[in-house]
């Protein structure tokens, strides 16, 4: 049994990186775009590897990308990895994929709400282009967002908030009744990723834009495509990895002085209450 935190951390880091490795293969033998995302671009521009303090690895692709990555590695992946979503995994909230390395569990309150199995994993959102109406638009990304909140609020009905004291109780216990409401209206969760990939643009709904997002947190602002395609290589823990074209453009726009190391006190690892590393090895505690 693992009892530091920090050994924990470096061997959860170790093992995606390991799936990170194995998705760069796959998709380099099937044509498939892809780019490191958010804090594992951030980590390999300013680290040239993992955030220090950072736990998970996130990978983007746009749409097409994303689409035959799915289909292809449903049952193609090299042996020991898996593709999961909403599609084909009892009890899985996102509304993206994961790839799992089989034989491990990685088990955060989510998991344990929700009820279902974990494995170490990578995540892989979809960058969808946006309409250019503006109406349109607004109808897409909201569109998509509540769907992602209405599955989480289905599975969870403990919600992270985004306040504390008073009014973080009353999200909470708000959250909690919409829970309820939820498992009422909704027979069959799959709904939700039916409303979700709606939200992908129809040229015959309205004209597409080259400018894209990643649907599942559209919480930023969009970015260009071309900022994005054809992608540059970084650093990575040793290996070089496909991030976007215009790297500082787009972590300026996600995170703004990207550079600047945030102060000990807003650095934040985010260990599940269970790890099972698959080779003997376990960190915290099970259910």
């Amino acid at each position: 049994m693992i009892t530091s935190q920090d050994e924990a951390l470096k061997k959860l880091q170790a093992v995606e990186l390991g799936i990170l490795e194995a998705i760069d293969v796959f998709c380099k033998k099937n044509d498939i775009k892809y780019f490191i995302d958010g804090g594992t671009a951030l980590g390999a521009m300013r680290h040239q590897g993992f955030i220090p303090w950072d736990d998970d690895i996130d990978i983007g692709m746009l749409r097409e990308d994303y689409d035959r990555f799915c289909e292809l590695a449903a049952d193609g992946l090299p042996e020991g990895f898996s593709l999961h979503t909403a599609r084909n995994t009892e009890g899985y909230p996102a509304l993206f994929a994961k790839v799992y390395k089989n034989g491990t569990v990685f088990e955060n309150q989510e998991a344990r709400e929700s009820n279902t199995v974990m494995g170490i994993f990578v995540d892989v959102f979809p960058y969808d282009r946006l309409y250019d109406d503006p109406k349109l638009r607004s109808a897409q990304v909201n569109g998509a967002s509540m769907a992602q909140k209405r599955s989480y609020l289905y599975y969870l009905s403990t919600i992270s908030v985004l306040h504390k004291g008073l009014l973080g109780a009353i999200e909470k216990a708000g959250c909690s009744v919409l829970h309820q409401v939820e498992r009422l209206r909704t027979k069959d969760p799959s709904v939700y990723q039916d409303l979700f990939d709606q939200s992908a643009p129809n040229p015959e709904t309205g004209a597409v834009s080259q400018e894209c997002l990643t649907l599942a947190w559209p919480n930023m602002s969009p970015f260009p495509v071309d900022e994005i395609f054809p992608t540059d290589e970084a650093e990575f823990e040793g290996l070089r990895f496909p991030v976007p074209r215009e790297t500082d453009k787009y972590l300026t726009t996600m995170y703004g002085d990207w550079c600047k190391i945030p102060a000990p006190e807003d650095r934040h690892t985010h260990l599940p209450l269970f790890i099972d590393f698959g080779d003997g090895e376990q960190w915290g505690s099970g259910r």
